[in-house]
């Protein structure tokens, strides 16, 4: 614990001010009221409460001391945001298993229950897709389909009913090649199609792992901003370290202490 505290207080001296959250819990999701929208292509799917539940995917709950955590995230990240007239941003991890998924899910949730913009969440973490397991999307195709059978994105958008401006695009399959995939020009129009549609959404990419693999820092030049999200106990000061100065060429919002406590 006292290492990684250590870590995220020199990542915010040498870039700017981090953001911590605690250990996210595993409370009953309830469905929110965001106001009507109605969409004409994308999907909308029923998600059993309890998936979410397991799943520990609470931005949906009623107040609790977690929620409260990502509210606060939501206000650190939509003003840094909405300063600079930023709409991608992109949140990461040093390695895997730091939680950087769910967070990147939560955080999204809470951002869509904000009445002045709707929310996209990307899965581009082609090597290991978890947004469909998460949200319980198991099986739905995704951005991989997109880059490779030329399958139409609104083909592909998820609308979890009772979150009504929070739309999804999967992962779709695992791709051995993400990193040629994310860098690729196909790609760079995509995101700019997305940043670009609409000008009261937020954009939200849940990338891959800064230390395991190229993907990372090749897509980070298509965001405006990132969230280095450090799992208590998962990351070195090393890792935390060399990840934020891996993310030197990027806006860097600050840090994500996440499972503090656990």
């Amino acid at each position: 614990m006292e290492r990684i505290k250590e870590a995220v207080a020199r990542a915010r001296e040498a870039r700017t001010t981090g953001v911590v959250t605690p250990t996210i819990g595993a409370e009953k999701p309830t469905a929110t009221n965001q106001g009507k929208i109605t969409y004409t292509q994308t999907r909308t799917v029923d998600i059993p409460v309890a998936t979410w539940a397991r799943n520990r995917v609470i931005a949906g709950l009623d107040d609790s001391e977690f929620v409260d955590s990502y509210k606060i995230l939501r206000t650190q990240v939509l003003q840094r945001m909405k300063q600079n007239g930023w709409n991608a941003l992109a949140v990461t991890s040093s390695k895997s298993g730091e939680g950087k998924s769910l967070t990147a899910v939560n955080l999204a949730i809470t951002l869509a229950m904000e009445i002045s913009q709707t929310v996209l969440l990307v899965d581009a973490d082609l090597r290991n897709p978890s947004i469909n397991a998460l949200l319980g999307l198991e099986g739905t195709k995704g951005l991989s389909d997109y880059l490779l059978d030329d399958v139409p994105v609104s083909d592909l958008l998820v609308n979890p009913r009772g979150v009504e401006r929070f739309v999804v695009l999967p992962g779709g399959r695992k791709l051995p090649n993400s990193s040629e995939m994310l860098s690729s020009p196909k790609m760079a129009d995509l995101v700019d199609e997305l940043k670009s549609r609409y000008p009261h959404r937020m954009v939200i990419f849940d990338l891959p792992p800064l230390l395991s693999r190229a993907d990372a820092l090749a897509f980070a030049p298509h965001v405006d901003a990132a969230l280095l999200v450090i799992g208590d106990g998962e990351a070195s000061v090393a890792d935390v370290q060399h990840a934020a100065t891996m993310l030197e060429g990027t806006n860097f919002l600050g840090t994500v202490l996440n499972k503090a406590g656990a």
